[in-house]
């Protein structure tokens, strides 16, 4: 093993699968002169030229265009977006092209293209730069969403996504690119689709991913110490969703917590709430809690943005509920 910033991981990713594929190529802005907005693109331009690591104009709409056509023409872009917010200004081009044209094509075109970069909040940005939108691409057919949470995950589950043969939503987070962990040394891949069971527990299930699961974490060491055994899922990947380890989880714990730094309506939360009462209701000894973020855009303010946010008391409290020791 090897520690590893989670940018380096990342870079690391991107640079061994294009010495691999002379079709894969990353662009977006700053990720070549400048090695990237957040340096998660270091030395990829010294080391594969001006042709492969492209810097673009401020123009979502237009990369986000270019990249899905050359995808269907037998490249494997990486699209990176300075943050997943001003991914909206290109949405139109991931939602109605990339993520249908295999269906619409009648299987003629493939859109093997990877969309990354910063999603959620990353301090006091405000209302326009803190949004997270992992359920609003979850929700469209044909697109994958994955969201790790540390350095040897972003590596591992970034270098299948660019494998990947459909449109792959890879979102990580501005607040996480300094963070350090163990990475593999050599070649190693993590499928899409499978959660990782981070903390083995026996009295609550608390499902997680993305920087969030941080708090998640905070609070199992916290409950701990009061002698309750939390089990920490991180689904990394959104869609596909690993249903079965969820579903595992729940049928050995009996109660479940979900933590996601997303509005409360109609989220990746909700979503797992409706699976764990249709396959496991039987097995629930308390009703199912989730932690979101409050119904309102991102507040700048840093006291009102750390009420805002959910965070690990708010997790503990959560515990408590569903063991009734509140």
């Amino acid at each position: 093993m090897k520690t590893l910033q989670f940018r380096e991981a990342i870079a690391e990713a991107m640079s061994e699968e294009m010495r691999r594929d002379e079709n894969i190529y990353l662009m977006g802005e700053e990720v070549a002169e400048y090695n990237g907005a957040y340096k998660a693109s270091k030395g990829m331009l010294d080391e594969f030229g001006p042709e492969r690591v492209l810097d673009t104009p401020i123009s979502e709409l237009g990369f986000a265009g270019i990249g899905v056509g050359s995808a269907m023409n037998g490249n494997r872009p990486i699209i990176e977006f300075m943050t997943f917010n001003f991914s909206l200004v290109g949405i139109d081009q991931i939602i109605n092209n990339a993520a249908k044209i295999r269906q619409m094509s009648g299987g003629q075109f493939n859109c093997p293209i990877v969309f990354r970069g910063p999603t959620a909040s990353a301090g006091q940005l405000a209302a326009t730069h803190s949004q997270a939108f992992e359920s609003w691409y979850a929700n469209t057919p044909g697109l994958k969403v994955v969201v790790p949470s540390n350095p040897a995950d972003a590596k591992g589950l970034l270098k299948s996504a660019i494998r990947d043969d459909d449109p792959v939503i890879f979102m990580e987070s501005e607040q996480m690119y300094g963070d350090k962990g163990e990475v593999p040394e050599g070649e190693y891949t993590i499928p899409l689709g499978v959660a990782d069971i981070k903390r083995e527990g026996t009295d609550v299930t608390i499902v997680s991913f993305g920087k969030i699961i941080k708090e998640a974490y905070k609070a199992a060491d916290e409950l701990e110490k009061e002698g309750v055994s939390c089990e920490i899922i991180d689904l990394r990947t959104v869609r596909p969703m690993d249903h079965e380890a969820i579903l595992a989880s729940v049928k050995k714990t009996n109660r479940m917590v979900i933590l996601e730094e997303a509005w409360p309506f109609g989220n990746v939360a909700t979503e797992i709430i409706y699976h764990v009462q249709d396959k496991a209701f039987d097995y629930l000894d308390a009703p199912i809690v989730k932690l979101n973020t409050a119904d309102t855009p991102a507040p700048y303010s840093p006291v009102l943005l750390a009420e805002w946010l959910p965070n690990h008391e708010d997790v503990i409290k959560a515990v408590k509920k569903v063991l009734y020791k509140l």
